[in-house]
């Protein structure tokens, strides 16, 4: 009797602290490093995929680049169905360690596997090595996006009030920088060449290492860094059917706006490390050997990205998110236009540098106006829907790899590249290579400034969204509060 009165005491006194919360925590910066190692894993193990694919199937594996575009197209449609429906499965699960927590653990150990299995083509038929990479590809996503879209929609809920989202999102950007640096240095230290067949086994080695590491932060992430807020533990009760979540998340012009800025923002991030190995090998004259040079010239955008994150995050307290994120794409096209140029490797780590400038305010500022999406759409709707929002966000990110490999079938058969010959280089060649670089992301960059002015959540429009928001979740505390009394 008198452990019961205590249990139903203590349930009291927890019930009065939820209802007396706020949206305005202190900052726990352990929570938010915590939480920032899984984007460390995350960002490994998307680029490297991203920037070590292309090149080992294409140049290695030898795979003609039109069985390489229908395959990543065949992924996409694959993603079309696969993403949204993972969210909205994820918004709808009810246990005891929240929505997103379980999916997450379930998630880990099936991508770490299935990235080392990306470097273990059968060769010697080209039928058996585009099956395998179309299988492989698709695992890899399934697995990498139950894992991406389950983590990044915990970042709204557990980081509210915004301020301290800011400044988790900043320490979340400088991991996403730590991993970019490590996914594209250290498989270098393993390939001298990054296009020789006769590297095959060491990219095998490679990506055995880099499973291991990222293996390795998100355990440190699921031990350390998530948390699942009690005020929304009763969310998947009013969370929308599959083709309904689709519709209204459609149907938001907020996010209609963003997901084309952010299409172009994913196809720049997606095409630029594809095709810097074969720009580093013959634009810049990167030899056999050196191909650690084609990673460090990439660490060093990154390293500088890191650097630029509190200017651009100075920017966007001035002008609000929607003005700070077109300047840095304004910027970024800037920074990007003496690659028509250059053609000496060591200048070029100037260049490097400088392209860090506008990549990190864009890295910086799309999940801040994500979240500032999510925030309005619970306002419309009463619930969070992050897991439907980064279910359609990840089809439109994934949709960019399409142009990607469109724009490089277009260019390399155009050059005579249908398959790689990396003897036959000719100026047609190294002006392909150098579009890829400006020409086509300034395109991109073009269209998501038109789009981004047109942005309906302005600074002034997102302080009334927070007001509003707070007095919602005090609502939904109480409600919550008053039920957990009465079953006491």
């Amino acid at each position: 009797m008198f452990t019961k009165l205590l249990f139903n005491r203590n349930k009291i006194e927890n019930c009065r602290t939820l209802i007396n919360k706020t949206d305005n925590e202190e900052f726990s910066t352990k929570l938010a490093l915590g939480y920032s190692i899984g984007q460390f894993s995350d960002t490994i193990a998307i680029e490297t995929f991203t920037f070590f694919l292309f090149t080992f199937y294409y140049s290695v594996v030898e795979l003609n680049i039109d069985l390489i575009t229908i395959g990543f197209i065949i992924w996409a449609i694959w993603n079309a169905f696969n993403d949204p429906m993972l969210g909205v499965i994820s918004d709808k699960t009810h246990s005891k360690w929240g929505r997103r927590i379980p999916y997450i653990i379930i998630a880990i150990g099936p991508l770490c596997v299935v990235t080392y299995l990306l470097w273990t083509p059968p060769l010697g038929s080209e039928v058996s090595s585009f099956i395998y990479f179309l299988i492989i590809i698709i695992l890899f996503e399934f697995f990498y996006t139950m894992y991406d879209l389950n983590y990044a929609s915990l970042f709204p809920e557990m980081f509210l009030e915004p301020e301290n989202r800011a400044k988790a999102n900043t320490i979340k950007q400088i991991m996403t920088i730590f991993g970019l640096i490590v996914a594209f240095i250290a498989p270098t230290l393993f390939i001298p060449k990054l296009d020789d067949p006769a590297y095959y086994l060491e990219y095998r080695f490679a990506g055995l290492i880099m499973s291991i590491i990222i293996a390795i932060g998100a355990i440190i992430c699921i031990s350390t860094g998530l948390k699942q807020r009690e005020e929304f533990s009763k969310e998947y009760e009013t969370a929308l059917p599959f083709l309904k979540s689709l519709k209204f998340s459609l149907k938001n012009k907020s996010f209609r706006k963003f997901i084309i800025a952010n299409l172009a923002h994913w196809y720049i991030i997606g095409l630029l490390p594809t095709i810097v190995p074969l720009f580093g090998i013959h634009v810049l004259n990167i030899g056999e050997g050196e191909s650690l040079l084609l990673g460090i010239l990439l660490g060093v955008s990154f390293v500088s990205a890191a650097i630029f994150m509190p200017f651009w995050y100075k920017i966007s307290i001035k002008f609000g998110i929607r003005k700070a994120f077109m300047i840095s794409m304004t910027s970024f096209i800037i920074v990007l236009s003496p690659f028509m140029f250059i053609n000496n490797k060591w200048i070029a780590f100037i260049f490097f540098f400088l392209v860090g400038l506008g990549l990190s305010g864009s890295l910086l500022y799309v999940d801040l106006i994500l979240a500032a999406i999510i925030d309005e759409d619970e306002l419309k709707t009463g619930t969070r829907r992050e897991g439907g929002y980064y279910g359609v966000n990840a089809l439109i990110t994934k949709l960019s790899t399409i142009f990607v490999f469109v724009s490089i079938n277009i260019v390399f058969k155009s050059i005579g590249w249908e398959n790689y010959v990396p003897k036959f280089t000719t100026q047609f060649t190294i002006f392909g290579l150098r579009s890829l670089i400006f020409i086509f992301p300034s395109i991109a960059l073009i269209i998501a400034i038109i789009s981004i002015y047109k942005f309906p959540i302005t600074k002034e429009k997102y302080k009334e969204i927070k007001i509003k928001s707070e007095e919602l979740h005090k609502e939904k505390r109480e409600k919550l509060g008053k039920s957990l009394k009465n079953q006491s």
